[in-house]
Order: C-alpha cells, then structure tokens, then sequence
C-alpha cells in the first residue's frame, strides 16, 4: 500500500518526538531575586540558564524507512529528493508516497527512504504498467504499422509532459519478481522486428527526452538489406543503454501446425529459440533472456519450449497494462497503430487498475 500502517505510524512518532524536543526546550524562568551588589547579573527572566539550554531542532526527523521534514519556500519534490535522498530523479517516490507534486512553505512532507510497496497493490486495486509495441516509422504513415515520425513525437514528448517514467524492461521484469518498486507512472517502450528507421525517427526523441527503449528484432532480417538493422548497428545501440532482445530466428508462429509431427515441432522450436542466443552471444556478445512472440501468439507448448530455453520473460500483445503479478512468459503490450490519435495513444497509458481487494 502507498502508505501503510506502519509507515505511518513511524511517522507520527517521529513527528511527536520532535513536538517533545520543542517543548523541553521551552524551559521555565527561574524565580525572581535581588542580586547582591558587586554579584555577576543573572539572565534575564525568562531565559534559561545555561546549562540548561538546547541545541536546535533539527530540519528532519529520521528513522530507517521515513524523514519527516517541513517544505521550505520554493521547494519541489526534485528538491526535496536531491537533499534528503541524495538524487533529484528519486521525486518520484515523494509524489507517490504523498500523493501530491507541490508544497507550500512548512507544509510537512514525509519521505520514504526505501521502497514501501514493491508488489504495487494497494486497497483499492493495483499498478499497471503499460508496454507499448511499436513496428516501423517513416516521415509518413503507411498501413497500420509504419507510424509517421511526427506522431511518435508527439506521443514521447506527451509522456515527458505528463510525468510518466519511461522504465527499462529490466527494470519492469525486477517489477515482476518484487524486487524493484517502480514509479506509479512506469512505461515501457518496445519496437519490434529491426527495422533500421528506429535509429533515424525514433532514437533522436528518445536520446533528447532521455528515453530508453527494447528493441526485438528476429535474426534472419537483421542485416536483410537496406531497411534491416546490421549486427554492427545493434551492438552500437546496445552499447548506448538500449536492450536488444530476441523476437525468433523467422518471425514465423511459433504454435505446432495442424500437420506437424512432435519432432518436428521440437526441431523447429529449437531453430526459433535457441539459434537466436548463439548469435546474439556471439554477435553481441551476450544472449538474450527476453522474447517477443511474433504476432503475440503463442500456447502452452510454446511457453514451455520458451522457458526450457532460457528466456526469463516473453511478451504477447494482448492490449492491457501488466500487473507485478503477471506471467512471466505472457506480459502484455499494446500495439501502437499509425491511425491512432493522440486519443486513443493516451487510452493505452491506463496505470491503475482498481479492484477494491477484500
């Protein structure tokens, strides 16, 4: 839960502790007297001795999960986080922990300083995270799936807008095994196949908005010809934080056919599935753990073949956020279609689902 019993809890003690050190340090004048001549003055009346006065309160109050602290003028969450967590890009966690982006001077603000909810679900239901698939861009649309440049534009720099943090797909399958809280406004972006137009339409956005992205692409286009990614493009992009993963050897579905025998279709799943981590290892110098179905289809004996393979998650396209609780090897993605406004692009960033849980 955003913030749970606990939490609270240690935050109302910290805040009553410091509500303490304020009171003793109200300490009582001493009793009114005659001093004799030639003595030293004593304080003024009112003042504490000495001895007896206290340091000042601090600006927080800590424990090991929370600080309790007061907004100073012109403070934001990125303020906040850079000087109580040490890192500006962690004001996420204020927002989420405090439901609300702004403060006004001496507003009390409480801050988190370790994850508090790495499941994602809360009383009312749970955080989704959505993970958009994305094919081919080109300065115009062409069919459904060759998304024009200006429109992917507006899409990434409408995430940028809105606050949403576009998360790795590392970082979304820690999500999946509970280990890694992710913002409440998480996306992933994904982009299919290789086409090389990425690194003209798309990579220029998301290298200014500070974006990542996964690519999947299936080995027999890569180096195809002119529109194909080559392996040396890929390593490039691999090299600059964007997570190349697999997508099969022939982008064919991957479901046993009416008419293939058992062996058969254990041959082909090992040409699908296993070619494509000798050559990512070998031209990438590292194999891949995720895939992409190709067309998102897929059953039970797929999923099998692929977890017998080594992959750790894989992905369809069912139209739905994905919850930490998900399955490992059927995480959803949204395609992004070129006739879409920016409308129906925001109708895919759907980030709670709410189920009152009992």
């Amino acid at each position: 839960m955003s913030r749970g019993t606990g939490a609270a809890t240690t935050a109302r003690r910290l805040l009553v502790g410091g509500l303490a050190l304020l009171a003793a340090a109200c300490a009582t004048a001493e009793p009114e007297h005659t001093a004799e001549p030639g003595a030293p003055p004593r304080p003024a009346r009112g003042a504490p001795p000495a001895a007896a006065r206290v340091e000042p309160l601090p600006e927080a109050f800590r424990s090991d999960e929370l600080i309790v602290t007061f907004a100073r003028p012109g403070d934001t969450p990125a303020t906040l986080a850079e000087r109580y967590l040490g890192n500006p890009a962690k004001a996420w966690m204020i927002v989420d922990y405090m439901g609300r982006d702004t403060f006004a001077p001496g507003d009390q603000v409480i801050i988190p300083t370790r994850p508090w909810n790495p499941a994602g679900v809360e009383t009312n239901g749970y955080q989704l995270v959505p993970i958009l698939c994305y094919h081919n861009l080109d300065r115009q649309a062409k069919g459904r799936l060759v998304l024009a440049a200006s429109s992917f534009e507006e899409q990434m720099r409408y995430l940028k807008k809105e606050g949403y943090h576009v998360i790795s797909l590392k970082e979304f399958v820690e999500f999946m095994n509970f280990r890694h809280q992710l913002p409440r406004k998480s996306v992933v972006l994904t982009f299919d196949d290789g086409y090389r137009s990425f690194k003209d339409y798309a990579y220029p956005v998301l290298k200014e908005l500070g974006f990542t992205a996964t690519l999947f692409v299936y080995t027999d286009y890569v180096g195809a010809g002119r529109n194909a990614f080559s392996w040396d493009d890929l390593k490039t992009l691999a090299a600059e934080g964007f997570d190349v993963e697999a997508h099969s050897k022939t982008h064919g579905d991957l479901r046993k056919a009416p008419n293939e025998s058992h062996e058969q279709f254990g041959r082909r799943m090992q040409a699908e599935l296993e070619q494509p981590l000798a050559l990512f290892q070998q031209r990438l110098g590292a194999r891949p753990t995720y895939l992409a179905y190709p067309y998102g289809r897929q059953d039970d004996d797929v999923v099998r073949k692929t977890k017998e393979y080594g992959y750790i998650a894989a992905f369809t396209v069912r139209r739905q956020g994905s919850p930490a609780f998900v399955s490992p090897l059927r995480g959803h993605r949204s395609q992004i279609y070129s006739e879409m406004t920016l409308e129906d692009f925001i109708k895919n960033l759907n980030v709670f689902a709410t189920e009152e849980l009992k």
